[in-house]
């Protein structure tokens, strides 16, 4: 598979779009003014404690509190909130030996928030999910710092390797190498791009945590609460360090920086795929020249379509996301149960695109074309973890049930993408309504006396060819009552690129004649 990024720098922000064998499955927007994102750090305050939620709400200085449940404490929330404690109050000019810090006892899953952060304390958080609507960011205290090939946990000494890594002598091999090479006090979860990985390399992505923790402890000291103590690094190169793969073959970009800065980031983690990033500056707008303008404009909105004829009608409530899978005017076969089964694969397929494209989360539930054979239905429920493989965000899939429906929950951490793909009607300016015929009528009779008034002659009237019916309908047509009315001949003509109330007036040798 192909995957190539593609990046529009714009005044107002970032936009990445992210292809997969020339299709566009990922939009990411990232505004120039945007002060939330996933994975940030904040030093909060507590500002109120919610028992029966058995939650708390902290101040990270944005406009709604953000919601910190129990359960997102983290087991070692007391060794943050000492540490915490002691680096806000640090004067030295060195840092304290971290690897020296002794940690707190683990809370239990099943205490009380009050338990843990009685008297309101200050407390160092990361954003979980961005603020969404009116609610504020979710908040989690289990700190994670994501790198190429490891995230580090501080505050733990436990090593875990991905599980999407197979191999068993592969995944020893890694955790020997990271037990090793790790400093105390950090907990290292080994990713899955870290297979095949020699311990230089995972050694310098390792030490580059470590020292982004030494900035958090800097950052710290004598910090006000609500402040920013570390901001992910920009949505771009994020991308790069969760999606840059063997498959990843081209990068373009529009903008000078940005190209510097991403071919430096690769040569640093990835030298050998450093030529894979080039500068675009060929004057057409860089998503034209992609097709990827035109295809935002036919996967959003309410219906999209498929090659087949078959189309999804895709609802938003305010509990869940609903999709209803209906069938095209073309036949793959004679045999309806097969024609359901090829539209649904289909229909799934392009689903899967969907969901991380509009990165549409929550429940999902989607209305399958009714099938009988149990055995098409588990091939369509397989064909279906198939396509999600590629999705980065947590999900999980039932089972087709005896209606027909598939049920998806699929985690959300940010708004929805949500791009209005309409354009406002020049003959209506967006009300759906435009003025009556009568009232259009009177307007132009109006402005055609007008006209006469000021002496001009032979006149001709240009309007939509639907109007100029209405004009020359009867035997005794309007345009006919205005030539006896004026006692001049009106002429009457169409044209077919005329909005339907549109109308221009020409004199004799053919110049529009401007109205006031």
């Amino acid at each position: 598979m192909n995957k190539e990024l593609i990046i529009n720098a714009a005044p107002s922000g970032v936009e990445i779009a992210l292809l997969e064998d020339r299709k566009l499955v990922e939009l990411h927007q990232e505004s120039h003014d945007a002060s939330f994102t996933v994975g940030d750090l904040y030093l909060g305050k507590v500002k109120k404690l919610v028992p029966g939620m058995n939650a708390a709400f902290v101040d990270v200085g944005f406009e709604k509190d953000g919601f910190l449940h129990y359960t997102d404490l983290s087991p070692y929330i007391r060794s943050l909130l000492k540490f915490t404690t002691q680096s806000v109050a640090d004067k030295s000019e060195g840092l304290f030996d971290f690897g020296r810090f002794q940690n707190e006892a683990e809370i239990v899953k099943t205490g009380k928030i009050g338990e843990v952060l009685n008297g309101k304390p200050n407390i160092l958080v990361q954003i979980l999910k961005e603020p969404i609507a009116a609610k504020g960011p979710r908040l989690s205290c289990e700190i994670s710092l994501p790198g190429r090939f490891v995230v580090v946990t501080p505050f733990n000494d436990i090593v875990a390797v991905s599980r999407k890594i197979h191999s068993g002598d592969e995944r020893k091999r890694l955790q020997k190498i990271v037990e090793a090479i790790k400093p105390k006090n950090f907990g290292v979860i080994v990713r899955t791009a870290a297979e095949g990985k020699n311990t230089a390399e995972l050694h310098d992505d390792l030490s580059n945590l470590v020292a982004t923790w030494q900035q958090i402890q800097r950052n710290l000291k004598s910090a006000t609460p609500p402040a920013k103590i570390l901001g992910e690094k920009d949505k771009t190169t994020s991308i790069l360090r969760d999606l840059l793969s063997a498959d990843f073959n081209r990068i373009v970009v529009n903008d000078k920086n940005i190209y510097n800065d991403a071919r430096t980031y690769i040569q640093k983690i990835s030298p050998e795929k450093a030529e894979i990033v080039s500068f675009y500056q060929n004057g057409a707008p860089i998503f034209d020249s992609f097709g990827i303008t035109k295809q935002v404009k036919a996967s959003f909105g309410k219906t999209v379509n498929m090659s087949s004829g078959a189309y999804l009608i895709i609802e938003h409530t305010e509990a869940l996301h609903v999709i209803d899978v209906n069938s095209g005017y073309k036949s793959v076969s004679a045999n309806q149960e097969e024609n359901a089964l090829q539209t649904n694969l289909e229909a799934a397929e392009e689903i899967a695109r969907q969901l991380r494209l509009r990165d549409i989360g929550g429940i999902i539930v989607v209305d399958f074309i009714d099938m009988k054979l149990p055995e098409n239905k588990r091939r369509l429920a397989e064909a279906m973890e198939n396509f999600m493989k590629q999705d980065r965000a947590k999900h999980a899939i039932l089972p087709i049930s005896k209606f027909g429906i598939m049920q998806i929950t699929r985690q959300r951490m940010k708004p929805e993408v949500n791009i209005n793909t309409q354009e406002v009607c020049p003959s209506c300016n967006g009300t759906g309504k435009v003025s009556s015929t009568l009232i259009l009528e009177d307007e132009i009779e109006k402005n055609l006396s007008y006209l006469i008034m000021q002496k001009h002659r032979q006149l001709t009237l240009v309007v939509h060819p639907i109007l100029e019916a209405y004009l020359r309908k009867g035997l005794i047509s309007k345009r006919r009552k205005w030539s006896w009315k004026y006692k001049q001949n009106i002429h009457l003509k169409s044209n077919t690129n005329y909005q339907l109330t549109e109308y221009h007036f020409y004199d004799g040798n053919e110049e529009e004649i401007k109205l006031m």
